[in-house]
């Protein structure tokens, strides 16, 4: 496995030789990604100009929780005693800096929502706070410019939902325990808006507006990736700071899938300054087989067209493994927590983009498409610190 350090070294070297022991060839850089079970995965060959643009970036991935599976957190426990050292290596040799970590926390009522988010965030905290040497709470834009190359990963506290708003003080509340980002609404209805399965989407509520009114004055982001088409129209219009789609897709390239986004939708979140990060999820990309890495490229390509690249961003929306190889009964019920109009279908990943070394592939397909260096380093993380570091100087 190569740490950023030898990952340089040996880029800076490959221009000067024509065979290099034991990984360069050419200009070519061949990487290894551990699988799920601890395995080597297949080697990967990138090109020093890949290798070079992920070790000199700084990474954020607007979306991508620590662990999707319930079994892996277990063991893992509150304090990481269960980490492997493996495990550990694999989230340095990622490459991603940042994690934006926001999960859809439910309950059986107000109560239970603010309760269960509490937890939430209570247990990232005591986790970053048992293993300073491995995670750092990302709390402004200071953080942000310092995290990479400090050989700690980034944990972006978020939520998506904000169900856990009682009032516009719980904003205040909940930006004091460390949360920057939160998601309006979830798939379904609370008291701010709609989600984007719902029957109908009456928009952001009075309620709503007071909401996100406190959250610009504190500065915490307003995310509406998972938000009715109304209610995000309304939220980038009502909002004073940047809107974020965290992690997204277009609707004109899915299919149809009502949790991607209109262009109308897009074109009002790169308005507010708003960035947009783009999903792996297979359904997300294309309602029809085959999905590839075709498809998901295509959607970048879309969005730097509609609007321009300066909006665009990673929210892969998975773990470092992914979906596909969760054990069958967890990957059974996460399918079964989410209504018909999902549309989940045998996988839920994108070949390519499914694995630990995952912004290697992105930032390849990148070059394959011509996307400059400069655009480049702003769609692995440059534009969203800059979104951010706008939001968060309130």
């Amino acid at each position: 496995m190569l740490t950023r350090r030898t990952m340089v070294k040996a880029a800076g070297g490959a221009a000067g030789l024509a065979i290099a022991a034991p990984f360069l060839s050419l200009g070519r850089v061949k990487l290894v990604a551990r699988r799920r079970d601890g395995l080597a995965g297949t080697p990967q060959e990138y090109s020093t100009r890949c290798v070079d643009l992920v070790a000199g970036s700084l990474v954020i991935d607007m979306l991508s929780p620590l662990a999707i599976s319930s079994s892996v957190r277990q063991r893992w426990g509150s304090d990481l005693s269960g980490m492997t050292a493996a495990e550990e290596q694999e989230f340095r040799d990622s490459e991603i800096d940042v994690f934006h970590i926001g999960v859809g926390i439910g309950g059986r009522d107000f109560a239970d929502q603010y309760r269960n988010t509490l937890l939430f965030v209570a247990g990232y905290n005591a986790m970053i706070a048992a293993r300073p040497d491995l995670f750092v709470r990302i709390d402004s834009a200071e953080d942000l410019a310092s995290v990479h190359g400090s050989g700690r990963v980034g944990i972006l506290i978020g939520t998506q939902t904000s169900s856990h708003f009682h009032s516009p003080d719980d904003v205040n509340l909940f930006h004091g325990l460390g949360q920057r980002v939160s998601q309006l609404t979830y798939n379904e209805r609370n008291m701010i808006g709609n989600g984007a399965t719902e029957r109908i989407d009456g928009g952001i509520s009075d309620f709503g507006i007071a909401i996100v009114q406190r959250m610009n004055e504190v500065g915490m982001a307003v995310d509406v990736s998972h938000c009715g088409d109304r209610t995000t129209l309304d939220a980038c219009e009502v909002s004073s700071r940047p809107v974020l789609l965290t992690h997204s897709n277009s609707r004109e390239l899915s299919g149809g899938h009502p949790r991607t986004k209109t262009d109308e939708a897009i074109r009002a979140m790169a308005a507010t300054g708003g960035v947009m990060g783009i999903t792996g999820v297979r359904m997300f990309v294309l309602d029809r087989e085959p999905t590839t890495l075709v498809d998901f490229f295509d959607h970048y390509d879309h969005v730097r067209d509609l609007v321009g690249v300066e909006h665009l961003g990673i929210g892969s929306d998975i773990d470092l493994h992914g979906y596909d190889d969760l054990p069958t009964d967890e990957y059974e019920r996460l399918k079964a927590a989410y209504k018909g109009s999902y549309a989940f279908r045998e996988k839920i990943d994108i070949e390519g983009v499914d694995h630990p070394k995952r912004v290697f592939d992105l930032t390849e397909g990148l070059i394959e498409r011509g996307y400059t260096d400069d655009h480049i380093r702003g769609i692995l993380g440059g534009n969203f610190q800059r979104v951010l570091g706008e939001i968060w100087a309130a």
